[in-house]
């Protein structure tokens, strides 16, 4: 059944793409905030500190979230959390999991927090933005921004002119759950938009990347993955190009193995990296891909070292 419907994955390919572009990510989403930000003075992305502040709230399920040290133009130091909401499906906690997130770091740190979410889910009328109460007198307002990308299903004719990375991404995480079920129809999606990428003029590091997110979230059957890369090399081919190709065979995977190997370094440090060696011997993109989620889910490294050893053992077996 699997193979036969592999499931869409949103996720990883989010927290990956945000890292890669997250200058483009603020001004795409939230271009005021992105002209308060001094880029000039780069950025930081706090994943380990964020962890810290995860377990020690005890809210139980990772999303996709992502702490970033930041510069404001007038010299002040703060700290933002992009919090990247991208599950099809609303959550009753969420306004309240973003407050925990926003005064447990305000108070680890003593800065200024500008919580910001993007919701990926189908739900219109979801629109979560406050959590509050009030007692005795006593009131809590908290209000944060909201980006719901199923409202950008009718600005189809903005993102397809805008040449920020994000409108690419957005345009596939909404065909991934346009075509959910109607992976033909994912297919001919899948090979529009990567074609858009070289319309767009992207660089050949922005392709690959892009790519990457593209073919992460609309997954396909094998027989159609099939014919998807043989559609693809022939237009390759007329374009005398060969970036996806350097994607399938390298791109991706080295991608993967890297994110691995930070996520390794992070969660378990010095320990953790000693599993790079066997799980650098997988070949196969979904294989690895398991192994990167694995360490979202594993609460140790026992469990974390079963999901590699069953990912190696497949490997050999192919082999």
């Amino acid at each position: 059944m699997t193979s036969n419907t592999p499931q869409t994955e949103f996720d990883s390919p989010w927290k990956q793409i945000l890292e890669l572009y997250f200058a483009d990510f603020m001004h795409f989403f939230f271009p005021q905030a992105h002209g308060e930000i001094d880029w000039s003075r780069g950025f930081e992305f706090l994943d380990k500190e964020l962890q810290q502040v995860v377990r020690d709230a005890e809210l139980g399920k990772r999303f996709a979230d992502k702490l970033v040290k930041v510069y404001r133009t007038g010299g002040e130091e703060s700290w933002i959390l992009a919090h990247i909401e991208v599950q099809s499906q609303e959550e009753t906690d969420f306004p309240r999991r973003m407050f925990v997130y926003n005064y447990r770091i305000f108070d680890r740190y003593d800065r200024s927090v500008a919580s910001l979410a993007v919701l990926g889910d189908e739900n219109i009328n979801w629109q979560p933005s406050q959590f509050g109460y009030s007692l005795f007198g006593c009131r809590v307002d908290f209000q944060f921004p909201v980006i719901k990308l199923i409202d950008y299903q009718q600005r189809q004719s903005e993102l397809e002119v805008n040449c920020n990375p994000f409108a690419i991404v957005v345009m596939a995480h909404l065909a991934a759950i346009r075509t959910r079920s109607d992976r033909l129809q994912r297919k001919q999606s899948k090979l529009a938009l990567v074609r858009r990428l070289y319309e767009q003029g992207f660089e050949r590091s922005d392709i690959i990347n892009l790519f990457g997110f593209i073919d992460w979230v609309m997954t396909l059957p094998a027989q159609l993955e099939a014919e998807f890369w043989q559609e693809y090399r022939a237009f390759e081919e007329s374009k005398s190009m060969q970036y996806v190709t350097s994607v399938e065979r390298f791109g991706i995977r080295q991608g993967l193995l890297e994110g691995i190997e930070l996520g390794l370094k992070l969660r378990f440090g010095t320990e953790g990296l000693s599993l790079l060696p066997s799980i650098s011997t997988i070949e196969d993109v979904e294989q690895l891909r398991a192994v990167l989620a694995g360490l979202e889910t594993a609460s140790n490294l026992d469990e974390l070292r079963q999901i590699t050893r069953h990912s190696t053992t497949d490997t050999q077996s192919e082999n």
